[in-house]
């Protein structure tokens, strides 16, 4: 096990080095940079720029050197002093922008993923045990229900109607006079009352998918002979099922942690602008339609150090959980 860990950690370590080439190359490949897209917008506002103005704008922030220079100076920065550069746009440093985001998008996910998980465990197994009664079929139009239609048309309809039958708005993760303040246990009661309705519309589709994914799992796993051989021994229905059954039928679960802890930070971009949420989705939006690179770069690659750190996870917890699965 330990052997196992130690290769994988090893392999995580030119894995990101590359991720980090990667995204600092694909911000570069449309065409310009953050001062030919400052001036353009300047330009569709009625202000003249001149080619030496561009030129001392592009030389300010650097954008006149080389891309392996620019990308040499950010990630050593990283690596060594923990700076991730500045924002163009912002004119501010990209770390005090993002993990603000960053920890407010992770606990309204993290709330999202856990109401997903609470919701999808019983229902799947219920559906499989009771399979085509009528609680399963309510169910299975329910998780249909759930995958067709778009988070943000279901966060429109609730916001209308909590607006017109409780004359209340919901908007962002903070009342006003809660926005700017400095964390206290106000601040934190006032974050968990607007929580919990973009995190239960941020997992509808997700709960949907896992209790359908659940369910035929489960129904491969109750077909099995050792199910068989387990309930002609005489061991109770409900150990019969949950011992094993469930336990490999919970591969979904572990399996998707690779996706998940990305989608922690990334959050739903499209859910953020409805709902007027703080969150990372718009702001790395903002930042590569501005060619801001030092902030999307960055975000990029905290984006796909999640992603390997939850495969690694997966991965591990996999092994644990299914003993089908050798470290070799």
């Amino acid at each position: 096990m330990l052997s196992f860990i130690f290769r994988r950690i090893l392999a995580m370590i030119p894995t990101l080095f590359l991720a980090s080439i990667v995204a600092f190359v694909i911000i570069q490949l449309p065409p310009g940079d953050f001062a030919t897209s400052y001036m353009a917008n300047l330009a569709a506002m009625g202000d003249t720029v001149s080619q030496d103005t561009l030129e001392n704008l592009r030389e300010a922030y650097g954008l006149d050197q080389p891309v392996m220079i620019q990308y040499y100076k950010w990630i050593t920065g990283i690596i060594f002093r923990g700076d991730y550069g500045l924002s163009f746009e912002h004119r501010e440093p990209v770390s005090s922008l993002i993990w603000d985001r960053i920890w407010l998008t992770m606990w309204l996910s993290l709330v999202s993923v856990l109401l997903t998980w609470i919701i999808a465990f019983p229902i799947g197994i219920y559906s499989a045990v009771k399979q085509y009664s009528a609680g399963d079929y309510i169910f299975t139009l329910i998780g249909f229900i759930g995958v067709s239609v778009p988070a943000f048309l279901v966060a429109l309809v609730l916001m209308y109607l909590q607006f017109k039958y409780l004359g209340q708005t919901t908007s962002g993760l903070f009342s006003d006079e809660y926005i700017s303040a400095a964390w206290s246990w106000a601040r934190v009661k006032d974050l968990l009352a607007h929580l919990w309705l973009p995190a239960l519309i941020l997992g509808l589709s997700g709960t949907a998918e896992l209790i359908r994914i659940l369910r035929a799992n489960l129904l491969d796993e109750l077909r099995r002979p050792y199910v068989i051989t387990a309930r002609a021994k005489g061991l109770p229905e409900w150990k019969a099922i949950l011992k094993y059954p469930v336990r490999l039928a919970l591969n979904p679960f572990v399996s998707t942690l690779g996706w998940i802890l990305p989608g922690l930070i990334s959050g739903s971009i499209i859910l953020s602008q409805v709902m007027n949420l703080p969150t990372t989705g718009p702001l790395l939006l903002r930042s590569l339609q501005s060619q801001d690179m030092y902030l999307a770069g960055s975000m990029i690659l905290v984006l796909s150090v999640a992603t390997v750190l939850g495969t690694f996870v997966s991965d591990i917890l996999l092994a644990l959980l299914d003993p089908r699965i050798r470290y070799q």
